[in-house]
């Protein structure tokens, strides 16, 4: 039998690979379109977050800051969290009555690697939002919530 260098088989636990997105969140992402963060610093299984996109340039969501609550349950990251909108949205992969994003109609979360991270499904649900089906779609005023 040989051990190569194939596939790392390494498996960074829960709480370590929390605590990697919790200082990324806290550093700022990217352009600044999607930020996360941690809803009580006492909760020592980190499992609430509170993530915030701002809706992409010309589409509908443009200028529009929407909230959303991210539950990374014991068995993150080999399941996702649960993803819910706190900021009424309309788009197809949203549940219209209480805000969660259906995880059958929407890509990173129906297949899911532990690998992706929470920063990942906010990036993705941004660019949802500019996708051709999701564009246009007519909006609930803006500052209602679920």
């Amino acid at each position: 039998m040989t051990f190569g260098s194939g596939g790392s088989s390494v498996v960074v636990p829960r709480n370590f690979k929390l605590l990697e997105e919790l200082e990324r969140g806290e550093k700022g992402i990217g352009d600044g379109s999607v930020s996360y963060g941690m809803d009580d610093a006492d909760d020592i299984y980190m499992r609430s977050w509170t993530g915030t996109i701002i809706g992409p340039h010309n589409t509908v969501h443009e200028g529009r800051i929407y909230q959303l609550k991210l539950f990374c349950d014991k068995d993150y990251p080999e399941k996702p969290p649960s993803v819910r909108f706190h900021s009424r949205i309309n788009m197809t992969c949203v549940n219209p009555e209480n805000g969660v994003v259906d995880a059958k109609k929407f890509g990173i979360l129906a297949n899911w690697q532990r690998e992706f991270s929470m920063e990942d499904i906010l990036t993705q649900l941004r660019k949802e939002m500019a996708a051709p089906h999701n564009r246009k779609l007519v909006q609930p005023p803006e500052g209602t919530f679920f």
